[in-house]
């Protein structure tokens, strides 16, 4: 399973990229703004700057609603370097540019799935990503890792190249579970990612290591 950052915090993907385990990047207005990032010259540029960190796939999010303006701004967004994917919305006309994006050759990753209907759909459009929101469905009393689970099912079933990229992370408890439900990526925050590295019986059993041996060698 991949593990991508979900943040515009360029210190942060740097964090993650010399950590070892960073395979890509996903970023969305909210994380630019929260960055201080706005106006279209800035974003674009900050794009371009995590591209020169990550090394992988960076999802960048097109922000019109209609057809003709998500095939504009994603062919933008696609020229700035090799390593973008174009991100669209669930929608009826975002089906329609994943479907033009694939074929010319630009990878998408269709966000804001909540169903495996919806999964299909950018299936089938050819979404070299699709998306799945677990926490968000959590929120609402549904269970985001059974959705993980069903897509990746029929996935397998009906071989369709598309991964699945769990996304709305929480906790390193959704990180697990996303690996063992069959999910081909996750994206989430740092925190938890590095507290996938944590566990009590690992501090206790290194501190009593380094205690013996500083006995051992006065």
């Amino acid at each position: 399973m991949k593990f991508f950052i979900d943040t515009a915090n360029l210190a942060q993907i740097k964090e993650a990229y010399d950590l070892g385990i960073l395979d890509g990047v996903t970023t969305n207005p909210s994380l630019m703004a929260k960055e201080g990032i706005t106006g279209e010259a800035a974003i674009l540029k900050h794009y371009v700057d995590i591209c020169n960190i990550a090394d992988g796939d960076v999802s960048a999010e097109v922000i019109s609603t209609d057809y003709e303006g998500m095939i504009a701004e994603g062919e933008k967004l696609a020229a700035l370097h090799e390593n973008i994917v174009v991100k669209v919305p669930m929608i009826k006309d975002g089906i329609k540019a994943i479907k033009y994006f694939s074929s010319k050759g630009i990878k998408t990753n269709c966000t804001l799935i909540f169903s495996a209907g919806q999964a299909i759909l950018a299936a089938k459009a050819g979404a070299t990503y699709i998306s799945p929101f677990v926490g968000r469905l959590d929120d609402i009393s549904f269970d985001g890792m059974e959705l993980i689970a069903q897509i990746a099912h029929i996935f397998a079933v009906q071989a369709y190249p598309t991964q699945i990229l769990a996304a709305s992370i929480r906790n390193p408890i959704h990180i697990i579970k996303s690996a063992e439900m069959g999910a081909h990526v996750i994206t989430s925050p740092l925190p938890p990612i590095l507290a996938l590295l944590s566990h009590p019986l690992t501090d206790k059993g290194l501190a009593q290591f380094l205690a013996d041996h500083a006995k051992a060698n006065g």
